[in-house]
């Protein structure tokens, strides 16, 4: 057969977590949490499996949740959104990307990501006729973190730019954008044509007291925005694949057209679970801030004395570790001989970027019990 996607093999994320079932490793690669949602939520979901909540849910999704999902939006970030033209439910955020990438990208147009990526981005711009314009992020004396190179955006921005992708707060760094940030990419993307896609799924995971800059709060984004996020990484159930879409009614209307034909419909008790637990429950991700970042917290203190170099994260549940005063062995090998030989398996950054980096870079998940953290943390420290 002809593939479609050629220089595609199978993603890092199942590499690293088969290599650790294999060598029976401490699995700190993939994003997922190590304990359940809460109890509460789980008995609702019980509770429509048993009652008649097994059936298609409609093609945007149940309207309780939409409610919901609106009245979040409106709480958190200042915006009255309509659940019924501007809230779509979808199959997991992927396809919530995947989706608004297939409704906006026209064959020949080119799409701005920047590296390190999340891996399905590319993917799917190549799928809808695209091309991937690859843009580092940098790092500089001024600001050390991770942050955008607004003088090397501003000249790739070109006539067939259709689309930017952003992804805050940032997997794998877990950097976060300042409001300053959003002015500025509004004011590069005024008087063009372009569309923007922001990766929310970590919007309620941000530390030290930081607030989340939604491109929902930005009234001059918002108006070419998908904004996309996720209940996994929110309620501790990533496994669920439910997401959702906040969009302007034009761009949710070329939305839903896609999203018809990739799963017409996401499944239906957990969605009636979770508008019901978004509405009696808002406290659940009110507090996730704190959680996460307690576990941030512990987990940079187990390691302060190990030959890492690293500055906490300020978003997401990874965590950054240079590990150059170790070894100079890339990133792809060191990963995967650490899960063979000391039993910590983490995620090669090199594998979210067009050009493999010079820095010696490897992403830790955090988002796991103690007891693992510190199990892990002991062997780290032993490099």
């Amino acid at each position: 057969m002809n593939s479609k996607l050629p220089t595609t093999g199978t993603t890092i994320f199942a590499v690293m977590s088969n290599l650790a079932h294999e060598h029976k490793a401490i699995n700190l690669s993939q994003g997922f949490p190590s304990f359940n949602p809460d109890q509460a939520l789980l008995d609702l979901v019980t509770h429509y499996l048993n009652n008649n909540g097994n059936q298609y849910a409609p093609m945007v999704g149940v309207p309780k949740l939409r409610q919901s999902i609106a009245d979040k939006v409106s709480m958190l970030y200042g915006r009255s959104v309509d659940p019924d033209t501007e809230v779509t439910v979808c199959d997991g955020a992927t396809e919530g990307l995947f989706s608004a990438i297939q409704a906006t990208v026209h064959p020949g147009d080119e799409v701005i990501i920047f590296d390190p990526a999340f891996d399905s981005y590319e993917p799917a711009v190549t799928l809808a006729g695209g091309r991937t314009v690859h843009i580092p992020l940098i790092e500089t004396e001024a600001n050390p973190d991770y942050h955008i190179d607004w003088e090397r955006l501003e000249s790739a921005i070109n006539e067939r730019t259709r689309l930017i992708i952003l992804n805050f707060p940032h997997n794998p760094s877990g950097v976060i954008l300042e409001s300053e940030d959003l002015d500025r990419l509004a004011e590069m993307v005024r008087n063009t044509n372009v569309y923007l896609i922001s990766d929310e799924v970590y919007e309620h995971i941000v530390f030290d007291g930081a607030e989340h800059q939604s491109f929902i709060r930005h009234d001059e984004l918002w108006e070419r925005s998908f904004v996309i996020s996720s209940f996994g990484k929110t309620y501790h159930a990533t496994g669920w694949k439910v997401g959702y879409c906040v969009a302007p009614p034009a761009l949710t209307n070329e939305f839903r057209k896609i999203h018809q034909w990739v799963c017409y419909a996401v499944v239906s008790p957990i969605q009636y679970a979770i508008g019901d637990y978004m509405a009696s429950t808002p406290e659940h991700y009110k507090a996730l801030p704190i959680f996460y970042e307690e576990k941030r917290d512990r987990f940079c203190d187990l390691i302060k004395n190990s030959r890492f170099i690293f500055r906490p994260s300020k978003g997401t549940f990874f965590q950054i570790l240079d590990y150059s005063e170790i070894t100079d062995e890339d990133d792809t090998s060191y990963a995967k001989r650490l899960t063979r030989e000391i039993g910590v398996a983490s995620i090669p950054v090199s594998v979210f970027c067009e050009k493999v980096p010079s820095s010696r870079e490897l992403r830790f998940c955090f988002a796991k019990d103690d007891d693992m953290l510190e199990k892990a943390a002991e062997r780290l420290c032993r490099l």
